[in-house]
């Protein structure tokens, strides 16, 4: 089992393939989902990715937490396991 982030404030525009490519550079990517309207398919502007470690799960966030994606600052944490 890999290690959960949630990634906020996202570009609309955003796919999860340029999710994935963002993190990639991290570690291995087990699964990156963004959140969609179920109504209209538009991205809420916040997604999920599962990162293989913790280890680069953590470095991920370090990296990515508040920098600058298409013109927004995006925050970068670990999800939490509810």
């Amino acid at each position: 089992m890999g290690c959960k982030i949630i990634t906020l404030n996202l570009p609309r525009d955003l796919t999860e393939e340029e999710l994935k490519v963002l993190f990639e550079p991290h570690g291995e990517i087990l699964s990156c989902d963004l959140v969609l309207d179920k109504e209209t398919g538009v991205s809420k502007g916040f997604g999920f990715v599962e990162m293989g470690l913790e280890s680069e799960a953590k470095i991920a966030i370090k990296t990515l937490h508040e920098t600058r994606l298409k013109k927004k600052k995006i925050r970068v944490k670990l999800a939490r396991e509810d």
